[in-house]
């Protein structure tokens, strides 16, 4: 990517949000663009990063046996009804409607209805069983108290998935399954979770967990024990039998240990066992030909809040003026290095542009920063509102082949040729 290109300017950050930093950064730098209360659209920078966490998402889940779909966002009125949840969603503002004389349709705020419809003719048979469908799309809730920019938004992307198994036993096995896929997915994205134990709430079902990322942020607050990092959502302790339901779903006896944190949620996960199947008649013909109701999961993961936390997360702090940028894991950091070259000196220009095409052409993503008329400082400056992790600077002091790679983050500094440089990044 040349930065010319982008139509980006040097900003000079101003009265950042304290409770949100990395996301008012991104919105003072054009990053972000926000076209009102919980609408967002992303520049080229953090999109590629939505991108790649979605990446991960789809390899992982793929590699766990699932298979991803896409359904439409827009739906009619009538799977809603047949679910008995259209009311519920109506009264209280949530779902988004539009009438017209082709009838009544709504914006999705999520999915089991859709899926369930979609499964129905392809899972007649349990020789079809078990199944895990998934997609990665746009959900839409009209929310009262829109919080956090991308945090809490009334349109958001949102992957949800929803397993179809032939009994409770099989359904607990597709959850393992689940669970495990989404530590995996989080640890390549390069964030430290905790799945707690949760309510089902509104969802239904008896057995759910939450995957939370501790954060002063976070809108939560759990019960956390640091020796064994088992957590519970304090919702638990509401229940009546919650020491019972602990011990027999969880295997928890004591939480005296335990001590209370602030998270922010960025999935959930659910046994919803035949609760939508029974609304909706979502039945399978077993072995000895009769109809039994399906056993069904579901799963979600915030897409544009896991943005929003990984970059929170990997904010840069300068000790005297604060947050002023990023450092983004290399996992899901669109650009590996920012080349920045001293733009009135033509013999450096001229090195820098063939050290961009030598890196595409090895299949290294970096960003020449070829605008002309900004200082080299305040091009570094915009390295790190970029997110890139590394950078190299091509002025005065750049002697032959021998390029400086700073690495963003710690300010470390090494010497490489090109050769060197390809084979560090391949």
């Amino acid at each position: 990517m040349k930065l010319s290109q982008t139509g980006l300017g040097t900003v000079k950050l101003n009265n950042i949000d304290e409770m949100y930093p990395g996301q008012s950064i991104l919105l003072q730098t054009g990053q972000l663009v926000q076209y009102g209360a919980g609408l967002f659209a992303y520049n080229t920078v953090p999109l590629l990063v939505r991108r790649k966490i979605e990446q991960i998402i789809v390899e992982t889940l793929n590699k766990y046996g699932c298979i991803e779909v896409l359904l439409p966002t827009l739906q009619p009125d009538t799977i809603w009804k047949n679910s008995g949840r259209y009311e519920h969603y109506v009264q209280d503002g949530t779902m988004l409607i539009t009438e017209s004389n082709k009838g009544t349709f709504c914006l999705a705020p999520t999915g089991e209805e859709a899926m369930l419809e979609f499964a129905r003719e392809k899972l007649k048979s349990y020789k079809n069983l078990p199944v895990t469908y998934y997609q990665i799309g746009e959900k839409y809730r009209n929310e009262i108290r829109t919080r956090g920019y991308l945090l809490r938004g009334k349109a958001f992307p949102m992957m949800d998935a929803y397993s179809f198994d032939v009994d409770e036993k099989a359904m607990s096995k597709s959850y393992e399954n689940i669970r495990k896929a989404y530590i995996d997915i989080f640890e390549k994205i390069g964030m430290k979770v905790i799945p707690i134990v949760a309510d089902n709430g509104a969802m239904g079902g008896k057995k759910s967990e939450e995957f939370m990322l501790i954060s002063e942020q976070g809108e939560d607050k759990i019960l956390y024990d640091e020796k064994t990092g088992v957590g519970l959502n304090t919702e638990i302790l509401e229940k009546e039998n919650y020491k019972e339901y602990l011990k027999e779903e969880y295997g928890i006896e004591d939480i005296s240990n335990f001590k209370e944190i602030r998270t922010m949620e960025l999935g959930h996960i659910f046994q919803l066992g035949t609760r939508y199947s029974e609304m909706m008649n979502g039945k399978y013909t077993n072995q000895e030909g009769k109809e039994e109701l399906y056993y069904m999961g579901c799963y979600g993961i915030g897409v544009s809040r896991t943005v929003a936390a990984l970059y929170e997360q990997n904010l840069l702090n300068d000790k005297k003026w604060g947050p002023c940028g990023f450092s983004l894991p290399e996992t899901v950091a669109p650009f590996k290095i920012q080349i920045i070259p001293k733009m009135d000196i033509e013999e450096k220009v001229k090195q820098a542009n063939e050290l961009y095409e030598t890196l595409k052409k090895a299949g290294i993503e970096s960003i020449l920063d070829d605008r002309k008329d900004i200082s080299i400082g305040a091009k570094m400056k915009d390295c790190k509102v970029l997110g890139t992790p590394y950078m190299i600077v091509i002025g005065d002091k750049t002697e032959g082949d021998n390029l400086e790679l700073e690495y963003i983050k710690t300010e470390e500094k090494e010497i490489l040729t090109v050769e060197e440089l390809i084979k560090k990044f391949k």
